[in-house]
Formats: structure tokens, sequence, C-alpha cells
């Protein structure tokens, strides 16, 4: 990966509809090589997808919280497929400290989330908190390397 493909990248990630034209024009190739390396990109695993952002205000979504949930390793095989069948969790992680999971969900209603959290406990202890505002949204990778950034 050269600082050509690092500009693709951040360009996508900031608009993944950001026309190969527009691209080409930023960092001066023509659009048939920027679709060759985009393409590349993809084949080496660096991109893995493409999604819409949505506004979760916008669809209904009142409340964003993180949950932490303490897992023990044997129920790993069933927390798992359970996690991953919810369709308000928006992100589930393994993590360190004292509990081993970290989850982002997000909910129409109060009653929803405590809800969910009663369903979890069946997994082990949990602390949520709710999100009041989100002064930095999920924002992408850095493409650049560190002596790039100068």
């Amino acid at each position: 990966m050269d600082n050509i493909d690092r500009k693709i990248l951040t360009i996508l990630q900031q608009n993944a509809r950001t026309p190969l034209k527009v691209i080409a024009e930023h960092v001066f190739l023509s659009s048939p090589a920027v679709s060759a390396r985009i393409e590349r990109l993809e084949t080496a695993g660096y991109i893995t997808g493409y999604q819409a952002q949505l506004s979760g205000m916008a669809m209904g979504y009142q409340i964003k919280a993180f949950i932490n949930l303490e897992v023990e390793p044997s129920q790993k095989p069933e927390f798992y497929p359970y996690i991953e069948s919810v369709p308000n969790v928006m992100e589930c992680n393994c993590v360190t400290g004292d509990y081993s999971m970290l989850i982002e969900v997000c909910f129409h209603t109060t009653q929803e989330l405590d809800q969910f959290i009663n369903q979890l406990h069946r997994f082990g202890r949990t602390r949520t908190q709710i999100v009041f505002s989100t002064p930095v949204e999920h924002r992408g990778i850095p493409a650049m390397e560190k002596e790039d950034e100068a």
C-alpha cells in the first residue's frame, strides 16, 4: 500500500459514493487506474464493504447505550449467536477488564433497553451507560501513516 492507496481509502471513508473521476482528480491518476486500485484494496481485505450511515434519531431510535457484560468463557458458544441475532446491537466487542463484553445498542425507548438488559442477565452482570450526546461520530480508521501526517 502506498500513499495514493491511503488517499483513496481516506476519500472512500469520508464518502464511499465519491465518483471515480473525483477520486482520480485528487490522486492525479486516471479513473481506470483508481478503479483497479480500489479493486486491489478490496481483494487484499483493506476494504471490507460499503454501507450507508443512518441517523438513529431520524429512524426513531431515541436511546443509544453501551452495556458492559460479564460473560464466562464457557457461555460464549451460546452468547455469540444470541448477540448476533439481536438487531438493536450495533457492535459487540470482547474486551479486557472487569467485564468481558462491551455492547453498543440503540432502542426506541428505555423500556425496550430495560427488557434487553434483563435478557442479558442470563449471561452475567451488566453495567449500562446511556449516551447523552456524541461529540465525535464514528469516522473510520486513519489511512495515513504517522510520517505522512506531518
